[in-house]
């Protein structure tokens, strides 16, 4: 997935993953996963998936700064 703003573009293809955290199995409506990536700039961001009946029922890449990606990553 890609999401471009105004200054930046964000590729699932291109980053690397640095957390995936998956709740549900595979098929599950209410099965979600969130991945944490890191572009090759430093840059952080969210990927966010799931199933109709998830919190994350369409695809979704959030922005997110250093500070805030090391926090979700102690917390997930």
């Amino acid at each position: 997935m890609v999401k471009t703003t105004r200054t930046k573009t964000y590729d699932t293809d291109k980053a690397t993953i640095v957390k995936k955290v998956t709740f549900g199995e595979f098929g599950d409506p209410a099965g979600y996963e969130r991945t944490m990536y890191q572009t090759p700039e430093g840059d952080y961001f969210l990927y966010t998936n799931g199933g109709e009946a998830s919190a994350y029922a369409t695809a979704k890449i959030t922005a997110y700064t250093k500070a805030n990606a090391k926090k979700w990553l102690e917390e997930n």
